[in-house]
C-alpha cells in the first residue's frame, strides 16, 4: 500500500471517529431520557402510563425496523434542513442518530429493567422523589449494563458508519468502496476493514473494563440458588 494510501487511509479513519464519537454523544443525550421514560411508564413502573409507553415503544420499534439504507433516504430532507447538505461526514451524523436513538433506548430500559425491584421500593417508602430514585437508585445500580450497551451502541454506530460511507459520508466505508471495490484493491479493502476491527475490540474493551469496575455485584455476597 503506498503512503499516499495509508494517508487516506488515516484520513478516513478520523472521518469515522468523528462521525461515530459525535453520534455517539447525541445518541447517549437523547437515548438515555427515552430509555428511561420507557422503563418508567410501563405497568408496574415508577410512573405508569401505559398509553404513553405503547405510543413511544411502538415508535421505538418502528425506528429499530428500518434498515439504515433507507432511513438515510428517507430523512433526507431533515438531514438537508439540519446541516444544509446530504453529502459529507457532518451530513452522515444525523441519520446515524436517528438510527441509534430507538436501539439505546431499548438498551436503556433493558438495563433499568434489571434492577432490584426491592430497591426502587425502599426508596420510595424513605420518601424518595421519581428524580432522585432514578438518579440514585435506578441509574447508578444499572450503571454497569448500561456502560456494556453503550459499547454496543457504539460498535453499532461505527457498523452504521461504513453503510454511510458507502453512499457518500466519507470514513472507511467511502474509502473502501471507491479505492478498494471499485479500483479492485484488495489490500486497500483489507486495510479498512482491519482498522474497523481494531475500533471495535478497542470499544468491547474499554467497555468491559469500565462496566467491570462499576459492578456493585462483586462485592456482594452471592444469593443461594437453592
Amino acid at each position: 500500500m503506498s503512503s499516499e494510501l495509508l494517508a487516506s487511509l488515516w484520513k478516513a479513519t478520523i472521518e469515522t471517529l468523528y462521525m461515530t464519537s459525535v453520534a455517539a454523544v447525541l445518541v447517549f443525550l437523547m437515548g438515555l431520557p427515552l430509555g428511561v421514560l420507557l422503563a418508567i411508564a410501563d405497568r408496574g413502573g415508577l410512573w405508569e402510563r401505559p398509553l404513553l409507553h405503547r405510543v413511544l415503544g411502538t415508535l421505538v420499534n418502528v425506528g429499530r425496523s428500518v434498515p439504515f439504507i433507507i432511513l438515510m433516504v428517507a430523512i433526507v430532507p431533515l438531514t438537508r434542513l439540519l446541516v444544509g447538505t446530504t453529502i459529507g461526514t457532518t451530513a452522515a451524523i444525523v441519520p446515524l442518530v436517528v438510527a441509534a436513538i430507538p436501539f439505546m433506548g431499548r438498551v436503556v430500559e433493558q438495563s433499568l429493567r434489571e434492577v432490584d425491584a426491592g430497591l426502587v421500593e425502599a426508596a420510595v417508602a424513605m420518601g424518595s422523589t421519581h428524580r432522585q430514585v432514578i438518579l440514585r437508585v435506578l441509574i447508578p445500580e444499572a450503571l454497569p449494563s448500561l456502560i456494556r450497551g453503550t459499547a454496543l451502541m457504539i460498535i453499532s454506530l461505527l457498523g452504521y458508519s461504513a453503510m454511510a460511507g458507502a453512499v457518500g459520508g466519507g470514513g472507511l466505508g467511502d474509502l473502501a468502496v471507491k479505492y478498494g471495490y471499485m479500483r479492485f484493491r484488495t489490500d486497500v479493502m483489507l486495510g479498512c476493514l482491519v482498522v474497523l476491527l481494531v475500533l471495535v475490540q478497542f470499544v468491547q474493551w474499554i467497555g468491559d473494563g469500565l462496566a467491570a469496575r462499576f459492578d456493585r455485584t462483586t462485592s456482594r455476597p452471592a444469593r443461594s440458588l437453592d
